[in-house]
């Protein structure tokens, strides 16, 4: 089965859909606070379990993915007909979209990993001298942001496959059309 802009396209989204739900399930699943346990001249924060912080990296992880197949479908030669990177970014369209992707990408890894790590952080750092803590868990709403820009992200990347899909057809169009000019004047010159 050859690989079709189609098929690459529902990958991306595919990918990028289950990104977003997995950050959001990961929000909804975050513990408020853990409990205080006091000690000795400590106190333990015990937090209840919780797949926030797996399903921070699965979505971190899907996301990654849907990146790397958005990227490698612009520049695919499908047909076995590549063309130039200079030819794609001569549109000025397929350059904004291609960079508002890159940016929107790294923005949802960011909000993504960010809480996750602090939630990691909390749950292995539970021990604390402070008296009057009271177990905190990462910010609220990064995950869920994160989500939300995992899925705008794969939706940036769909975008600018359609922009590239023109921009080929574009290209292909101009060199057939060179290529039958440049018969019309070998025939003209004949008779010339």
């Amino acid at each position: 089965m050859a690989v079709t802009a189609t098929n690459m396209a529902i990958v991306v989204g595919a990918l990028g859909v289950v990104s977003f739900i997995l950050g959001i399930v990961a929000e909804t699943k975050k513990p408020a606070a853990g409990t205080p346990i006091p000690g000795k001249g400590v106190v333990i924060c015990q937090y209840p379990a919780s797949p926030t912080i797996a399903l921070g990296y699965l979505s971190l992880a899907f996301l990654v993915a849907s990146t790397v197949v958005g990227y490698l479908s612009l520049f695919y030669p499908y047909k076995g007909k590549s063309v130039p990177n200079s030819s794609l970014f001569k549109s000025s369209t397929f350059t904004v979209f291609f960079n508002i992707s890159l940016f929107t990408t790294g923005l949802g890894a960011t909000f993504l990993l960010w809480p996750t790590i602090e939630e990691q952080l909390h749950l292995s750092r539970n021990v604390h001298h402070n008296l009057e803590t009271d177990c905190p868990t990462a910010k609220t709403g990064l995950l869920g942001g994160g989500a939300f820009a995992s899925l705008d992200a794969a939706l940036f990347w769909l975008v600018t496959l359609m922009l590239a899909i023109n921009a080929r057809d574009d290209f292909f169009d101009d060199i057939d059309e060179d290529s039958v000019n440049a018969d019309h004047s070998n025939v003209m010159s004949r008779y010339i």
